[in-house]
């Protein structure tokens, strides 16, 4: 359908205004969200973030980002978990430094939504997403797996998580933020018994994270792939916009070519490209398109409610 050629941004007149209207007119919004968004809320994986959380680590082993070291190969378990607790524990149950979510989330509380997003962190739930009109394909941040696995099911990790990260002597704070107390150098290992191991074999746990084919599509997984299914499905006749935010060309197919696919099939849909560099449309649909270039949450920002 789509034949291809290399992307460049290109941004809509008046763009802001038509996704306004878009917006406002649309019988159903569904939201495609990439890494990008995270990226603009503030969960970053490089730079002073990492330097703080993991500075440690990147002196012993000379990674130079959270990403590089969750795949580097440690010696033990312990080490391995003390690095990993720390990596969820601050892209899961911290709360994102900036509220991007929490303003897409006021763009289309009122309407009728359903979000499908390659994003593990589990930051729609956070900004008030109903969890029912979530479809997160590629696992979550707060779930383990059997790292065989012996069978289809997943473990939520927030208690278990919380005690490695205290173990290595950080404190927890109300609010949930993360520190060390005045001259304390965090350990990095944990203790023998907190490393997770599957119930049913005993084999180590995994991450619940699509990096391979041992990916656990667990029975939540599957009813919100059904239930996004069904939501395509009552609404295919409907006008429709594809709101995507910020994905990248990772992995492309998930949302990208999807929302391309569906708005040139669909007669009322409406697609929105939201992208810092890479916000553009296939010509087949680009009549039905609105691209806007730019940081997304900057772009949010234009489309909230203006006071009077």
């Amino acid at each position: 359908m789509f034949g291809w050629r290399a992307p460049k941004f290109e941004d809509t007149p008046n763009g802001i205004t038509k996704l306004h209207e878009a917006i406002a007119s649309a019988d159903a919004v569904i939201i495609g969200a990439g890494a990008g968004l995270s990226t603009s809320a503030g969960l970053v994986y490089a730079g002073e973030r990492f330097e703080k959380y993991f500075g440690d680590f990147a002196s012993k082993y000379h990674f130079k980002d959270m990403y590089s070291g969750g795949f580097y190969p440690y010696g033990t378990l312990e080490e391995h978990w003390a690095y990993w607790s720390r990596y969820i524990y601050i892209n899961r149950y911290m709360d994102a430094p900036k509220p991007v979510y929490r303003e897409l989330y006021d763009l289309v509380k009122d309407k009728d939504y359903f979000v499908l997003t390659t994003n593990v962190d589990h930051c729609f739930q956070k900004a008030g997403f109903d969890k029912h009109r979530l479809f997160y394909t590629q696992g979550d941040y707060g779930l383990f797996q059997c790292s065989v696995p012996c069978h289809q099911g997943t473990y939520d990790n927030a208690a278990i998580i919380r005690k490695m990260v205290e173990a290595q002597g950080y404190v927890i704070s109300e609010n949930g933020g993360l520190s060390l107390p005045e001259g304390i150098l965090p350990e990095m290992k944990i203790p023998s018994d907190l490393v997770p191991h599957c119930p049913k074999c005993g084999k180590p746990m995994s991450m619940n994270l699509r990096s391979d084919d041992t990916f656990v599509e667990d029975d939540g997984w599957h009813r919100a792939a059904q239930r996004y299914s069904d939501f395509l499905r009552r609404h295919q006749n409907m006008r429709v916009l594809f709101l995507e935010a910020a994905v990248g060309f990772n992995t492309p197919t998930i949302v990208k070519y999807s929302f391309w696919r569906m708005a040139y099939e669909w007669k009322n849909a409406v697609y929105a490209c939201l992208n810092y560099g890479e916000a553009f449309a296939p010509d087949e649909i680009k009549k039905k398109s609105i691209c806007i270039n730019g940081d997304i949450g900057e772009i949010l920002k234009q489309l909230q409610p203006q006071p009077t």
